[in-house]
Order: C-alpha cells, then sequence, then structure tokens
C-alpha cells in the first residue's frame, strides 16, 4: 500500500509567524504492507518543539497515480523525514535519541 505523508507547519515560534516552506507542499510518499497502512491511513501525528514550533504530519493512502502526481508537487521534506521513519516504526513521532534508544534495545533483545 502507498502512503502520502505531508507535512506542515501549524505552530510557528519565528519572529513573524511564518515558515518559509508554508506555501509548498512537503510530501513522502513510502510503501508499507497493507496492515500498517490501513492504521495509518487517515491519522495525523504532531510534533511540539520546546522553542513553540509544532510540526503535523498528515498520512493518507493513494494509489500509484495519485502518488506520481503528488510527487510533481513535492517540495521535499526540509529534513524532517525521521518523522515519517518514526511513524512507520512506532506509530508516533519520537525524537532520534528514543528512536537509536528503541533501536539499540530490539538488537540487545535479538541476540539474546
Amino acid at each position: 500500500m502507498k502512503l502520502c505523508f505531508e507535512l506542515t507547519m501549524p505552530g510557528r515560534g519565528s519572529w513573524n509567524g511564518r515558515w518559509s516552506g508554508e506555501k509548498d507542499r512537503h510530501i513522502i510518499i513510502r510503501t508499507v504492507d497493507d496492515e500498517k497502512g490501513k492504521s495509518l491511513d487517515g491519522r495525523s501525528f504532531c510534533y511540539r518543539w520546546p522553542d513553540g514550533w509544532t510540526a503535523c504530519v498528515t498520512v493518507s493512502a493513494v494509489d500509484a497515480k495519485e502518488a506520481a502526481k503528488l510527487k510533481k508537487k513535492n517540495r521535499g521534506f526540509g529534513g524532517y523525514d525521521w518523522m515519517v521513519d518514526s511513524i512507520i516504526r512506532f506509530g508516533t513521532i519520537t525524537t532520534r535519541v528514543v528512536k537509536k534508544t528503541k533501536e539499540k534495545e530490539e538488537r540487545n533483545n535479538e541476540a539474546g
């Protein structure tokens, strides 16, 4: 199943209350298994930083034709790809530190 992850910044802690990328579409298309896709489709995930900024990632299922159209309008994900990785892997947006800790724990559990 193909999922479209779209990034917005509804909370902006900048001096002028603006985000330089607010006029663009920030999209990542990922292919996931159907079970994972169904659990994420239609959901939104938010992440708040202490400085007042808030990111929101909205997830929607798309077909191959729609994915191709969206990719043409895409302006990149602004370095926030880790949020999508976190959503797919953990079902929430976690910080990189927490993510690395969980990955290390999983490796230790697999090792015995």
